[in-house]
């Protein structure tokens, strides 16, 4: 996994027309992943650990998780096929039995949202990060003017 993936993390959270733009990234290059507008707005609750009144769906299948003894390892943003990216979701349970990984095809938004409600890592593969294009300068120039950064 050393060569195959990077470590990210989310950025920021920008509302757009059609959604949210999710800036992802380290200090090297920052890329963008559209979201529909409510999961935008999940993400930048779990990302600001925000109270809520009632379970939203990542927190109850965060609660089916547990009650299986079944850990997130991590979320990785797999590939971009057709302006839609994927995602895979690395999920890690240990019983008297032994450990087990299973690895679940996922949207990247829950992934996101997943990964950050768990407070687990989240990883781009290397040859996608090499591919997307870098959107660091927009997201300074979207700080600089007061924009929501996670």
């Amino acid at each position: 996994m050393k060569n195959d993936v990077l470590p990210v993390e989310i950025r920021g959270i920008l509302p757009a027309n059609s959604g949210c733009a999710i800036f992802v990234g380290n200090d090297e290059k920052v890329f963008v992943i559209q979201v529909e507008h409510n999961m935008g707005n999940v993400i930048g609750m779990f990302l600001r650990q925000t109270p809520k009144e009632r379970p939203l769906t990542h927190d109850l299948i965060a609660s089916i998780l547990q009650g299986f003894n079944i850990t997130v390892e991590r979320a990785i943003i797999t590939d971009l096929k057709n302006s839609t990216y994927f995602a895979r979701l690395i999920l890690q349970q240990q019983n008297e039995l032994g450990r087990k990984l299973v690895e679940i095809d996922a949207r990247p938004s829950d992934c996101l949202a997943i990964a950050t409600a768990q407070k687990r890592p989240l990883y781009v593969a290397t040859a996608l990060f090499e591919q997307v294009e870098d959107m660091s300068e927009v997201l300074d120039r979207i700080n600089e003017e007061g924009g929501e950064k996670a």
